[in-house]
Parts: structure tokens; sequence; C-alpha cells
């Protein structure tokens, strides 16, 4: 097994390195205090393909794999978790479209996501509905060429920031066979959105509940067939998974750095704490672990890529070890810190805050261990 880059993967690397360092990090913590997302820096982003990265390039993404993605979306993380998890959310579902949608669906909406003229979030969660996914109640009830909605998504990021809305519905009886998926763009009548929430994380991001009151969609944007809706959302979940996994690989990797930096200028006892064995063990198990969960997440992404059966699998594995290992190496980096690492001015604690969300998203990891026993039990 091959464990190298190829070369056009290292350049890929190496220019989402440099974007995160010249135009993420930099603004990273002004961003956090404005509670606000750069749109010119989303779509400069979107310049170096990172708008559509695993989008088929007849309508202007870049068509590079799960691999690749990962190795892009850690990059930027090692900049702001949060302008790029929100990028890792507009690529799902800008993908969910690309894969599901019909040729005229895909051009008149993926051109201009790719350069983030639109940006799109995505409408699974529901007030009374997270992990029990299939039991959602948003309904959508045909009337003609339209669907009227009614219902509420809760958690969504981009909630009144974004251009479409990419939401699952119950078109039919209860159950996954019952739900489908509608795009839904802004500024269509009955299309609301509540307050932003005040959140621990992610704050440059806004969340609220997104409202659905008597909304006429037409029958034109649903993706696909009535009934595909769970299918589809599922389907874009495996890559959501290993986005957000990587996002936490990177934030880690940056506070890991950010740590070695200080325990070799920061002296107590007469010497720098670097120089003391229960820093180097704690640094050495932060590599050690961090360099694991990449492995599994590489290979994750692998095996999505090649149609691999165990892609699930392997992606619910990915998610689940790397979401706990970055949060954990993070927290870490915080304690060797000290009371520093307290403080907002040395970042740490930022990056302690943006990466605890993602042991909760695109599935829980309890039920990323249920997915995992599940396909582990099958036959």
């Amino acid at each position: 097994m091959d464990f190298n880059l190829t070369e056009d993967q290292l350049l890929i690397q190496d220019m989402a390195r440099k974007f995160a360092a010249d135009r993420l990090r930099p603004n990273a913590m002004r961003w956090e205090e404005e509670k606000t997302l750069d749109r010119d820096v989303l779509k400069e982003a979107a310049s170096l393909g990172f708008g559509g990265v695993y989008i088929r390039d007849d309508v202007g993404g870049s068509a590079l794999s799960r691999l690749d993605a990962a190795l892009i979306f850690e990059a930027l993380a090692a900049g702001d978790i949060s302008h790029t998890s929100f990028l890792t959310i507009h690529n799902m579902a800008a993908w969910m479209i690309d894969t599901n949608g019909s040729d005229e669906q895909r051009r008149r909406w993926l051109p201009r996501l790719t350069t983030m003229d639109l940006i799109a979030s995505y409408c699974l969660t529901e007030p009374s509905s997270g992990s029990d996914a299939a039991s959602l109640r948003t309904r959508a009830e045909r009337d003609g060429d339209h669907y009227v909605l009614n219902g509420a998504k809760a958690f969504i990021s981009g909630a009144g920031y974004s251009d479409i809305y990419v939401v699952m519905v119950r078109t039919g009886e209860s159950g996954a066979k019952g739900i489908s998926t509608l795009v839904v763009e802004k500024g269509t009548p009955g299309l609301s959105f509540g307050a932003n929430e005040k959140k621990m994380g992610w704050t440059a991001q806004p969340t609220a509940i997104v409202n659905f009151d008597n909304c006429r969609v037409p029958v034109a944007n649903r993706l696909g067939e009535e009934g595909m809706g769970f299918k589809i959302a599922m389907s874009g979940l495996d890559g959501g998974r290993l986005n957000i996994g990587a996002c936490s690989l990177g934030g880690a990797q940056e506070a890991l750095e950010r740590a070695i930096a200080y325990a070799k200028t920061r002296q107590q006892f007469g010497k720098a704490i670097a120089d003391f064995q229960a820093t180097q063990f704690k640094l050495a198990d932060m590599e050690t672990e961090l360099e694991a969960a990449r492995l599994l997440l590489y290979r994750a992404a692998a095996a999505l890529d090649a149609g691999d059966a165990r892609k699930t699998r392997f992606s619910a594995m990915a998610k689940r070890l790397a979401t706990d290992t970055g949060f954990r190496v993070a927290n870490e980096a915080l304690q060797i810190h000290g009371g520093y690492g307290y403080l907002k001015d040395y970042e740490i604690e930022r990056i302690v805050r943006d990466l605890r969300v993602n042991q909760i998203l695109e599935g829980t990891n309890e039920i990323m261990r249920v997915v995992i026993s599940r396909e582990m039990l099958k036959g």
C-alpha cells in the first residue's frame, strides 16, 4: 500500500495551507468577535476550486476525489475551523444536487454554487428529530405543480445567510420511505428564519431554525423521485462525516503546533517546559493519536472514492476517531499552555470550543458506534 500523496495532491494541499495561513488564520479571531462569515473570503476560496471540490467539472466543479477533499479541509481548518466547516456543508449540499439533480437542475444552480455566488445549506435535523432522522415531520403536500411545506428545521448552519436550502421533507408515509428532497430558494414566500443561536463554538457561523409556513416550492425543485430523500440524505452523510473529521484533524494539528512552540519558550523551574519528560510524553501521545486518526480518515476517503462496500462503516469509524481525537488533542494543547490557554489572546480556547461540536454533528459519535456495529453484524 502506497502511503505517499501524489504530486498533484501535494500541490493542492500546499495551496490550501497557504490560503489558510494568508487569509483565514489572521482573521479568525476578528470573525469570531464580529460573529460573521466573510462572504468575500468564501468566494476567494471558491476561486481556488474549494466551492465545488468534488462537483463535476461540466458545471464548474473541481472534480476532485474525497481524499483530495480531506486534504483540503484539513489544511483549511488549521486557519479557521468555523469558515472551513461551513465550506464543507456547502460542498455537501452542492454534491447532493450534482449527484441527484437533473441536468436542468445541475445547470441552474451548480455554476453559481461552485463560485459561491450562491451559498447552500443542508436541512435535515428538526426540533424533535435529531439522531432519529427518519422520524422528521416537516411536511410537503402536493398542490398541482408545487409542494406546500409546513414545519421547521433546527440547528441549520447558514440559516438566513445561505441562498438555497437542500431540505428533507415528508411527502408520504411515516419512516424513511416517505421522505423526499426539495431545494428551497431564499426569498420563497413562507420561508423564514429564527434568531441566531448563541453557541459555544462556530460563532462566526449563523445557526438558526428554518421555518416553513405554507411555503410553496415548485415540483421542479425536487431532487430525484418522491421517497428518495432519506437515501439522498444518508449518502451525503458518508462524505460529510469525513469532511468534519478532516476539520477536527486540521484544528487539532494547529493546536498541537501552537503547544510545541509554547512549550519551547515557556520557562518554569529554570528551563523550558518542553525539557520536562511529562510534557514530552504528552506531545508524543498527541502526535501519535493524530496520525492514527489521519490514517483511518484517509483510508475511509479512499474507500468512498472506490465505492467500497464498507464505505459507510469506514466513514463512521473515521468520523468517530478523528473528532474524539481532535478534541482531546486540542484540550491537551490548552493544558500545556496552562492559564494562558484559557485566554482568548492565545486562540487555543477557540480551537477547543470549535472542535467540540464535531463530536455531535453529522451524527453523534454514539450514533457512529450504532452505524459501525450494525455494519459489522450484517449477515
